[in-house]
């Protein structure tokens, strides 16, 4: 079964709002992909370097750069109360936010506040942050002010010492990747994931437990990003995995295998997106916040991707 992106459907439609935010403003009939993100970075090899760990300053603001390191790396702490699966940031953002082209922290922290398509409104870094928690981590988000988020803030602080502010640096995000010509496949996706993923992240997609402790993450069910997160994009996956996937082994894979086994991976039930919880149907939801490279709401395998109330651990906000 090939796939193209959902987006082409609607392609004058969001091409309009990417391009001409005003004429959208104007017009309350044009389309607007709530997914689009940040411009993609320059091209070419990363050159900027962040400080190293051990040069993280003996002092008050040194403390709190290391309470942000080890809320990256094991964002796991806060669950039941802003985590609800089993992911950490450090998941997608290898080497605890160091890596060039896997949405490194020290690229990220200069480019906020920046407009983001996804809320359709200037954010800062903080809800930036926020919204990983709300998508990523299956979440309710910190308040803005409290001591987690101004940890998180605090550490990316710190990973971009002498890094430009409000320009855009090769390595940030992930590696973009062309559509094939001859769309994916997530059938031939499954034969990549057998071969390449299954070792880490297990044949059921549940990742790997040492213990209690959760090394590999899982990729769908209960325990991954749920509905509304970045990564269940195809294009956003694929680019990720292409850079970053099989562990230690980046750039292995085709960029025909990249995208088809992140379609076979996102072809897969996860938690409901929780934007689900205020709108008034599930092809509502589909309509307002899906038209790109995903699955949600299309029909995989004789069921209905997104048809359900299973929003994971997550008991809501309450409001």
């Amino acid at each position: 079964m090939r796939k193209l992106p959902k987006s082409f459907r609607l392609a004058m439609g969001i091409m309009l709002a990417n391009v001409t935010l005003s004429a959208s403003a104007q017009d309350p009939q044009t389309e607007r992909d709530y997914q689009v993100p940040l411009p993609p970075a320059p091209s070419g090899d990363a050159v900027f370097q962040p400080p190293l760990e051990s040069a993280i300053p003996d002092n008050q603001y040194g403390d709190m750069v290391r309470k942000g390191r080890d809320l990256f790396v094991d964002t796991q702490q806060l669950r039941g109360t802003h985590v609800f699966n089993e992911q950490n940031c450090s998941n997608c953002h290898l080497d605890a936010g160091r890596m060039a082209n896997s949405a490194p922290m020290w690229a990220a922290f200069g480019m906020y506040p920046a407009y983001r398509g996804k809320n359709d409104k200037v954010n800062t870094l903080a809800e930036r942050i926020q919204g990983c928690f709300t998508y990523s981590m299956n979440g309710i988000p910190p308040e803005t002010g409290s001591e987690p988020l101004v940890a998180l803030e605090t550490y990316f602080h710190w990973l971009a010492t002498g890094a430009p502010v409000n320009q855009a640096m090769p390595g940030r995000g992930y590696a973009q990747l062309e559509t094939p010509q001859g769309g994916y496949d997530p059938e031939r996706g499954a034969q990549v994931y057998a071969e390449q993923c299954a070792v880490c992240h297990g044949s059921d997609g549940a990742g790997q437990k040492v213990g209690d402790r959760q090394v590999f993450p899982p990729l769908w069910g209960d325990g991954a990003y749920n509905w509304g997160a970045g990564m269940h994009r195809v294009n956003t996956a694929a680019a990720f995995i292409k850079a970053n996937m099989p562990l230690g082994k980046p750039y292995s894979l085709s960029d025909e295998d990249a995208w088809d086994v992140a379609a076979f991976i996102n072809s897969h039930e996860r938690p409901q997106d929780p934007r689900r919880r205020g709108m008034e149907s599930l092809e509502a939801t589909d309509r307002t916040f899906h038209q790109h490279s995903g699955y949600y709401g299309d029909d995989i395998g004789g069921q209905r991707l997104g048809d359900h109330d299973n929003y994971g651990a997550n008991p809501g906000s309450g409001d």
